[in-house]
């Protein structure tokens, strides 16, 4: 992986730091030694221009607008496979043959259900508990229920814990929905796939039969594929960092789960459908474009623009036509949203403003939409997010632990405060 090497002069010393390849994307700058060589630091606030780690497990080109999974196209996988699969993929780097897909179905499967206690859990949040705060400390409270896989040292009980999470969070976030809107839990069934499971334990009730829609089973599954991972995000980052300290794998999802909760990161398609319903029908956007130019006015198109993406996100377009699919199925045929979103795309992809600050369409701006259609409130959008990241944030924990150049994470800073200073007692303060 090294290459050639760059040089850095500081006050008249001369330093050489190694330049490493990867198989693709741009190269980096060693620069582990720069303290030792040199006494100084970088300085990247919000970590943009450094390389955390090491990965082999998804790739990102901003600029092209391209994301890849194990060297496979996000289009590919959200169009020919299912959620499972790519979850298999991003786990243990290969696509599965038909056994390994129907072995790794059925562990998953079978690991759905919760420990029974955990329901008496829940009762502990109030019932206006927002869903992504109870699906926070249910997750930290695994750590609790399944103490027989928190030992990171263990590959078998790494590879356990794994599966659980994987196979539990749908159920620990439809029993946050459900205790938010006081119905009662309804417990997984071992016939229906992955996603089918979840839609029933989310909307069944015990008073009558309840039978998935596999066209909206199929839409939720694709939109679970596009939110499985996508590379060294902030909650990734702070499950690596969390994870790097030896925190059982449980902490470590909890602690990405509450990074996702903010709305620049998970919660951004909540903000997207907020701001669809502010602009309330397709006269209203000429006036909000407007406000979106001015830099005095605060308002911000919200599901525009990508802090990686300098082009069409790829995953959006997938997503729009999951979108129409979704809305044709629920004969929705005059959504005043979905015609807000369809202008306002329009306009972003023509506007000279929009193309010059390459302001495209991201995948928030539809998703908020579908899942709306879907019937779910704008509070479980971040907590379906998190559901379809929790395999993404497990596999880059898991390529972390299993790496051998590891070490606790330690960013540095730039003091700008007070210098030495004497203590003085507080009665001469």
């Amino acid at each position: 992986m090294s290459g050639t090497t760059s040089q850095l002069s500081v006050d008249g010393k001369t330093v050489d730091m190694a330049i490493k390849t990867g198989s693709i994307g741009p190269s980096v700058i060693d620069i582990a030694k720069l303290y030792a060589q040199t006494g100084m630091f970088t300085y990247d606030p919000g970590f943009t221009s450094t390389a955390s780690c090491e990965s082999e497990i998804t790739y990102i080109d901003g600029d092209e607008g391209v994301l890849l999974h194990r060297g496979y196209p996000i289009e590919q996988l959200a169009e020919h496979g299912d959620f499972l699969e790519t979850c298999y993929l991003l786990l243990y780097g290969e696509l599965p043959t038909a056994a390994q897909k129907a072995d790794f179905d059925y562990r998953v499967t079978r690991h759905t259900m919760v420990h029974e206690q955990m329901a008496r859990f829940f009762q502990g949040f109030r019932r206006d508990a927002h869903p992504m705060a109870v699906l926070v400390g249910s997750i930290g409270a695994m750590s609790a229920f399944y103490h027989d896989s928190t030992d990171i040292s263990d590959p078998q009980q790494r590879m356990i814990a794994s599966m659980r999470l994987i196979a539990k969070m749908p159920t620990l976030a439809a029993m946050a929905y459900k205790y938010t809107i006081g119905q009662p839990f309804v417990y997984p069934l071992n016939s229906l796939d992955y996603t089918s499971n979840f839609l029933r334990m989310c909307f069944a009730v015990p008073a009558e039969e309840y039978k998935v829609n596999p066209v909206l089973s199929r839409a939720l599954d694709r939109i679970f594929i596009l939110h499985a991972d996508h590379e060294q995000n902030a909650s990734t980052s702070t499950v690596r960092l969390a994870g790097s300290s030896g925190a059982n794998p449980f902490a470590c999802i909890a602690a990405g789960t509450a990074c996702l909760w903010g709305p620049a990161h998970g919660g951004a398609n909540e903000a997207a459908l907020r701001m669809l319903m502010e602009i309330g029908s397709v006269e209203n956007i000429p006036k909000y474009i407007a406000k979106a130019k001015d830099k005095n006015d605060p308002f911000r198109l919200m599901g525009f623009g990508h802090r990686v993406y300098k082009n069409y996100d790829p995953r959006a377009k997938i997503m729009q036509k999951t979108t129409h699919e979704v809305l044709n199925e629920l004969g929705i045929k005059d959504d005043p949203l979905l015609d807000v979103a369809i202008e306002l795309e329009r306009i972003a992809l023509s506007d000279e403003y929009f193309i010059e600050k390459k302001l495209y369409p991201n995948i928030d701006f539809y998703s908020g939409i579908t899942l709306k259609a879907m019937g779910f409130p704008t509070t479980m959008f971040t907590a379906l997010f998190a559901l379809a990241r929790t395999v993404g944030w497990i596999a880059q924990w898991k390529e972390m632990i299993e790496d051998p150049s590891q070490r606790i994470g330690r960013p540095r800073q730039l003091y700008t405060g007070p210098t030495l200073r004497e203590y003085t007692p507080i009665g001469r303060r």
